[in-house]
């Protein structure tokens, strides 16, 4: 068993230390070009455990700087502004931010939103009964 657990080391520290001289991954934050309008309170909350996906005020922490895991958050990343993106949100037709609003209540009652992985990193990021009470009563107040 050690001597498998040394040639392991002998073959994956060599790899772990190659993979990063490859190409850096993207992690930019595009202009803000007209930002979700919500109640203060609501602000919050999206800011707190939405942003860092879902809008060009990315957080990047240190762990995006290393691979393998800052393809994963490179990609996370890209696909969450793709699908919703609250720096662009003014671009957005009016008809189509009600069921953008639909779809994040969705998400976040099904507990898809926050992803699980995004959680565990951070934990306050965590959406609260309370919090929720609240993007409800948004979403569904308007």
């Amino acid at each position: 068993m050690a001597k498998v657990l040394k040639w392991a080391g002998m073959v994956l520290v060599p790899i772990a230390i190659l993979i990063q001289v490859f190409p850096r991954v993207e992690r930019t934050n595009p202009p803000v070009t007209g930002e979700i309008e919500a109640p203060p309170e609501v602000m919050a909350i999206l800011r707190r455990s939405c942003y860092d996906c879902h809008s060009n005020k990315t957080r990047w922490p240190w762990y995006s700087r290393v691979a393998p895991v800052s393809w994963l958050v490179s990609r996370d990343v890209r696909e969450a502004r793709f699908k919703i993106n609250f720096s662009t949100w003014a671009e957005i037709p009016s008809m189509y931010k009600v069921l953008y609003r639909g779809e994040i209540l969705k998400q976040v009652e099904n507990g898809a939103m926050p992803l699980a992985k995004y959680i565990w990193l951070h934990r306050d990021a965590e959406i609260t009964p309370a919090d929720l009470d609240t993007l409800r009563r948004w979403i569904e107040g308007d």
